[in-house]
């Protein structure tokens, strides 16, 4: 059984690699011109006087030893090159689970162009291909966008999480989402590109 980590994937223009402490330029330019746009959805901590927010070298020495160890894999998401998002696959369990969840955002500058829904379709086919059973999403309600990327993707709903995670200040029910290998013998990817030539034929 292989970890699968580092790996890069790529779908014509949009790539995923991992995060990189080079990258912090980028990273910075694009979190920085989306923070009204992601704050509505991005985990926030419960006891922020007592704990401070990572660095991002911080960040990225966490998650790439979180990486090594076999417990995340966080990537970058590109387009033509261009740092545009983050995706993180986590909770990463192996024995009887074999189960991960996958974690995203993207800048609002290029959203609606097909790039989340082709970088989870790349994260949870390289997933199943090391042998995960099980990917799941977990999303606000009020996160329309997000649910739009799932319901393209053809994940099963499994209902509602009440209060399941720390949001903008508050405990926050989501929706959850899964999608079990046997779901897709042919693989995600390739019946999102299926999905996306019926629809514009």
């Amino acid at each position: 059984m292989s970890l699968g980590w580092p790996v890069v994937l790529t779908d014509g223009p949009i790539g995923m690699r991992p995060l990189r402490q080079r990258d912090a330029q980028a990273w910075r330019s694009v979190r920085a011109r989306n923070v009204e746009w992601l704050r509505q959805w991005e985990a926030t901590s419960p006891d922020p006087e007592n704990e401070a927010a990572p660095t991002y070298s911080a960040m990225v020495r966490r998650l790439r030893a979180e990486g090594r160890e076999g417990r995340t894999m966080p990537f970058v998401v590109t387009y033509q090159d261009a740092l545009v998002g983050q995706l993180t696959v986590g909770g990463i369990s192996w024995g009887s689970l074999r189960s991960a969840y996958i974690g995203y955002w993207v800048d609002q500058r290029v959203a609606g162009r097909g790039i989340i829904p082709t970088a989870v379709a790349m994260a949870t086919d390289h997933c199943f291909s090391i042998g995960l059973h099980r990917i799941e999403i977990n999303i606000r309600p009020e996160n329309m966008a997000s649910r739009r990327v799932v319901e393209k993707l053809g994940f099963r709903p499994e209902g509602l999480r009440p209060r399941y995670l720390h949001i903008d200040g508050d405990w926050r029910d989501h929706l959850s989402f899964a999608l079990t290998v046997d779901e897709v013998p042919g693989g995600l990817l390739r019946r999102w590109h299926a999905s996306r030539s019926t629809s514009t034929s």
